[in-house]
């Protein structure tokens, strides 16, 4: 496995990205790798970002996460993150509901993780493969922390037309997706979805904690 430069990114963030959140691997054919490069482009431009002196000073915050918040978007399927979290929630749910939920569901991943995106500096992310299958991928990393502990960060990917885009982030085998499901549908069943509503406008929903975090 080979480290290919530092970054400034946590495991899980916008995503996280994240995740980010934020992020080589072995030879490939044609066009094989546009996961992990598609990833790794968005990861380089918020890279860019944290490290743009202009956007360092705490005065210019607001506009340092809304640039991290636009390439985030350009990665990231919240839509699909959204669906699949609500689980079999979903189906019952009206087109309007359904995008309100997705709105709402975005501003909670974003909230969560843009800020644990900005604590971190120096840190590096080496990119450990791909596994390809019909439409969907999945992007293997390590975050490689300053004291050498390798975290496992898993990208799992969808491909909208020409592009591949994250819908899940599992950090050392804890996918954000089932997290978030197990605790939406604990609120739910035992009181119902319009009190999931009003706690994610309410920001009453907690956040899943990720491994070592």
């Amino acid at each position: 496995m080979t480290v290919i430069r530092l970054a400034r990114i946590a495991p899980g963030a916008v995503a996280g990205f994240l995740a980010c959140a934020q992020m080589v691997w072995a030879p490939a054919s044609a066009d094989a790798g546009a996961p992990t490069d598609q990833l790794r482009a968005s990861v380089d431009q918020i890279v860019k970002i944290l490290e743009d002196p202009g956007l360092k000073a705490e005065a210019r915050a607001q506009d340092r996460r809304a640039a991290i918040r636009k390439e985030a978007q350009t990665v990231f399927d919240f839509g699909e993150t959204a669906k699949r979290a609500l689980g079999r929630h979903w189906q019952g749910l009206s087109e309007p509901d359904r995008r309100e939920f997705t709105g709402l569901f975005t501003d909670l991943i974003e909230r969560a993780y843009i800020s644990k995106i900005e604590r971190y500096s120096g840190e590096r992310i080496a990119y450990a493969g791909e596994s390809v299958e019909g439409g969907l991928a999945t992007v293997r990393t390590r975050f490689v922390t300053k004291q050498g502990t390798e975290i496992p960060v898993d990208y799992r990917m969808q491909q909208r037309g020409d592009r591949w885009l994250v819908y899940d982030v599992a950090v050392e085998g804890v996918s954000l997706i089932n997290n978030y499901r197990t605790q939406f549908d604990k609120i739910i069943q035992t009181s119902s979805y319009a009190e999931l509503v009003r706690k994610m406008k309410a920001a009453e929903v907690s956040t899943p904690a990720s491994p070592r975090s």
